[in-house]
């Protein structure tokens, strides 16, 4: 029994390390930002099964997204010295597993809209489609990294469309801040596999433009986000509370790049998870915190 469940245990370890379970904390705030903006915005009342709903499609969504971009890109991780120790190309994991995982958590996404409302089960194709898709896009266009900010953005107008079945502009903003904060930091992490995409015809930002333009180019779409947000804060007619999140959230994003140097990686984990996943829960806080207490 205890051997039993020492394995149970040691699967779900490598599974949750597979879909790299802890960066659900990147667009998991922005999803409950949607929600709790729905139902503040709106006449709709807060039901605790609904945002249960709403955080089990992220993880349903997210689990299949990261599973499958491990399966389609297992050849590529086997031969990349830094990826060589992933699940799949380490055979912690089989493929078929894998891809197995991917199918079960996609099916569970899909039935978890049909329990929330029309609209939701009838895009849930579209989503799949959106966060399955990025796997592939590294093989044709540098703008791979945009459409992976595209997946994460569905998160705030999700929940939004969970909540009220009808689309606004502030979550739409809220959308398109992420869309672009997550191209921004996306191309920085990017820089660490400049040279082996491009001697195995791969394509990303620091491919094409080179480390200091990338990183020059990152700067713009973190440029544009604080943009969004600015607006998102001014159309909702959000509180001072909003605004001290937006500071701190922005200020981490101008942090991350002075961590990182074209000539410089050795601070990337830094940039990339803590800094974006400290912004992304400090920024919610104050922006939930703004819609219930002021």
């Amino acid at each position: 029994m205890i051997v039993g469940t020492f394995d149970l245990h040691r699967k779900m370890k490598n599974y949750l390390s597979l879909v790299k379970f802890s960066h659900t904390i990147f667009a998991m705030p922005f999803a409950l930002i949607g929600f709790f903006l729905a139902v503040q915005f709106t006449s709709a009342v807060f039901e605790w099964h609904l945002l249960l709903k709403v955080v089990l499609c992220m993880v349903f969504a997210r689990n299949a997204a990261m599973a499958f971009n491990r399966f389609i890109d297992r050849n590529i991780d086997q031969k990349n010295p830094r990826t060589a120790i992933r699940e799949i190309p380490a055979g912690i994991i089989k493929a078929n597993a894998a891809l197995w995982f991917v199918i079960l958590n996609s099916i569970a996404f899909v039935v978890t809209t049909y329990f929330i409302n029309p609209l939701c089960l009838a895009l849930s194709p579209v989503a799949l489609a959106v966060v399955l898709g990025y796997s592939i896009t590294k093989r044709f266009t540098a703008l791979c990294h945009l459409i992976l900010g595209l997946g994460l953005s569905l998160a705030p107008i999700g929940a939004y469309l969970a909540v009220t079945g009808e689309f606004h502009i502030v979550p739409l903003l809220f959308s398109f801040a992420v869309l672009f904060w997550v191209g921004g930091f996306d191309i920085i992490y990017a820089l660490q596999d400049e040279d082996f995409d491009r001697e195995n015809d791969l394509f990303s930002i620091p491919v094409w433009l080179g480390k200091p333009k990338a990183l020059n180019l990152s700067n713009v779409l973190h440029a544009i986000t604080a943009g969004l947000l600015f607006s998102a804060g001014h159309i909702g007619d959000f509180h001072w509370l909003y605004w001290i999140g937006f500071a701190i959230f922005n200020g981490l994003l101008f942090y991350q790049h002075t961590l990182v140097k074209p000539n410089d990686l050795s601070k990337i984990d830094l940039a990339f998870f803590t800094t974006n996943g400290v912004a992304s829960v400090l920024f919610a806080l104050f922006v939930i915190a703004d819609l219930y207490l002021l």
